[in-house]
């Protein structure tokens, strides 16, 4: 296995103006990474191709390969950038898959869908959704990019969930982006979830975060978040929080995996901190497994 960096590692410093994406690639280099998975922004996205060249060159003057592109989308609703227009959502996905192809990325990640809307279940809405998936991995495939989708958004975040979209999309060219730390979300055991989906995973995220049960009265306050069931999660650096990295690194390996797996931090600590633990404590489990 192969360790990346997440570019939303650095999302307290780019949100406030601190960063630029387009600087990333040479912190990170710094930083001892070689991979980063980019995450998409309103300039690339804006600029298009002008800015994924200016990309692509800052990543080729680093020596920093793009393992990935990923970025938000919404095939049931559409998106804002979209006019809330489900078909022209895939359309701009496609132009976005031409940009990764600029970056030079073998994989992206898209979302699925953010709500149920005006569906009574995930079942029907899956079935909405499941050939706009289709659609856009085909159109990769021609580019030679493969396509992924993240246990990501609470709707789509249980690996029972996550198999059947695997599942309905039925492409060879499509797979799971599978992210250890984001089943929490869905107060599911990343242990049991990553077992569940290990089959059908193309791309992997480690991460981890801090936890507090929802039992008590009292809130833990500013910095966490709300899981589905009510339950308290806060961004950690890999080995400090509760999710198990290392039986989730052996898992996968059990499986066969033996692609990228990227770090990302979104802990409220100090990102370059956050970063390095991180950095330290994958490199050895995955030594260790």
């Amino acid at each position: 296995m192969k360790i990346s960096l997440s570019t939303y590692s650095f999302y307290s410093l780019t949100s406030k103006g601190e960063m630029e994406l387009l600087d990333i690639p040479k912190r990170a280099r710094e930083l001892g990474f070689d991979a980063l998975e980019i995450c998409a922004n309103e300039a690339l996205e804006n600029e298009g191709e002008e800015y994924a060249i200016k990309l692509r060159r800052a990543c080729d003057e680093s020596s920093v390969k793009v393992s990935t592109m990923v970025f938000g989308c919404d095939l049931l609703s559409g998106s804002k950038a979209s006019g809330n227009n489900p078909n022209k959502e895939v359309e701009r996905v496609k132009r976005l898959v031409d940009l990764a192809v600029i970056l030079g990325a073998p994989i992206i990640r898209h979302d699925v869908f953010f709500s149920l809307g005006n569906y009574s279940s995930f079942d029907t809405a899956l079935a909405e959704v499941a050939p706009r998936v289709r659609e856009i991995s085909l159109y990769a495939k021609e580019r030679g990019i493969r396509t992924t989708v993240e246990n990501h958004g609470f709707i789509c975040q249980d690996p029972d969930r996550m198999e059947k979209l695997f599942l309905a999309v039925n492409c060879d060219n499509f797979g799971l982006l599978t992210d250890m730390g984001n089943f929490l979300c869905a107060d599911c055991d990343p242990a049991l979830s990553v077992s569940r989906v290990a089959k059908y995973t193309s791309y992997v995220h480690a991460k981890d975060f801090y936890f507090k049960s929802g039992s008590s009265v009292d809130t833990p306050g500013r910095g966490y978040f709300s899981t589905r069931g009510g339950n308290y999660l806060k961004g950690a650096p890999i080995g400090h929080g509760c999710v198990p990295v290392t039986q989730c690194l052996k898992i996968l390996k059990a499986h066969g995996y033996d692609g990228f797996v990227t770090l990302e931090y979104e802990g409220a600590e100090d990102c370059i901190r956050g970063i390095e633990i991180g950095k330290e404590n994958l490199e050895r489990y995955i030594s260790l497994i």
